[in-house]
């Protein structure tokens, strides 16, 4: 499954339309932001006791994606040129830290 259909079925789960209201987006920003805090939280864990949950940590990592890809579909963007777009923009920031 590719990221663009990874997407398109997540919105369908989370029944996302063209236009969602401000309220279906918020929903999907506290989302990520929820399930983003999780992921913190194990290494919050990591830090305080030396150990990962690794299986627990890649539950939460699955579930950022979930809401990252509701997001996209909620706002009309593909995946995968959002992710082509993000590796531009680091390696330009790259280039330009290593020019100096």
């Amino acid at each position: 499954m590719t990221i663009d259909e990874y997407a398109a079925w997540a919105a369908g789960v989370a029944k996302v339309d063209e236009h969602p209201s401000n309220e279906r987006l918020s929903y999907l920003g506290l989302g990520l932001a929820g399930e983003s805090g999780e992921v913190a939280d194990h290494i919050k864990k990591l830090l305080r006791d030396g150990w990962l949950d690794q299986a627990g940590l890649v539950n939460e990592l699955g579930d950022v994606i979930y809401y990252w890809a509701c997001l996209c579909a909620a706002t009309g963007q593909k995946p995968s040129e959002l992710l082509k777009a993000s590796a531009a923009r680091i390696n330009r920031r790259l280039s330009e830290a290593a020019s100096r």
